[in-house]
């Protein structure tokens, strides 16, 4: 079985840890949209600590709406919030001038739905990264494995877009901006890995 991944914004170092040196991952698009995880959310590295960014999405008038039906709002102008929250965190870092030009269009691009938001900025992670890893959409929704192995290769892991949820993992540290202030950060969004280790990325990722 191939690797199975809820859909998130910017995920965390664990998503990639599973996508590292797999071919193929499976992108879950039809399974009931849970608020407060990392299916809207990332999380950054500040100057002040950690700092959550959320995308607002159309509430559903139907309960247990699928991921693939979610819709992003264009209240609050938040893509213009997030993308100068990440410029502001990592402007300094070693790669972020590199990569800014990347990122930003799909920020200025206006997605109508959340997974394909989500898919652009995980595609071009990969992308940056010189990740050969394929992601393909599912074509129908499976249930839940309830004994995950979450440091093999293959497995069920969409319980990684539950933030409260325990990885299992272990996150070698690597440089921060923001490291002598805050201590080393683990599982932050992928960006903040990408943002300071470039292409160094993947090493860190195995």
């Amino acid at each position: 079985m191939l690797p199975l991944l809820s859909s998130a914004y910017l995920p965390p170092v664990s998503f990639f840890k599973v996508m590292a040196g797999a071919p193929q991952v499976l992108i879950e698009r039809n399974d009931s949209y849970h608020k407060q995880t990392y299916r809207n959310r990332c999380v950054i590295a500040t100057a002040d600590g950690t700092q959550t960014l959320t995308v607002p999405v159309v509430k559903s008038d139907f309960p247990g709406q699928l991921m693939r039906d979610v819709r992003i709002s264009d209240h609050g102008n938040w893509r213009h919030l997030h993308w100068n929250a990440i410029a502001s965190a990592y402007m300094n870092s070693p790669f972020f001038m590199y990569y800014e030009d990347d990122f930003r269009p799909i920020y200025e691009k206006r997605y109508e739905f959340l997974i394909d938001f989500n898919m652009a900025l995980t595609g071009k992670v990969l992308e940056l990264a010189g990740m050969n890893t394929s992601l393909i959409l599912t074509d129908e929704f499976r249930p839940m494995e309830q004994n995950p192995v979450l440091n093999a290769g293959n497995g069920d892991f969409r319980r990684l877009a539950d933030p409260s949820e325990d990885t299992g993992m272990t996150f070698a540290p690597y440089y921060q901006v923001f490291r002598r202030r805050n201590g080393f950060i683990p599982n932050l969004s992928i960006a903040d890995m990408l943002f300071n280790l470039g292409p160094e990325m993947i090493i860190h990722l195995s």
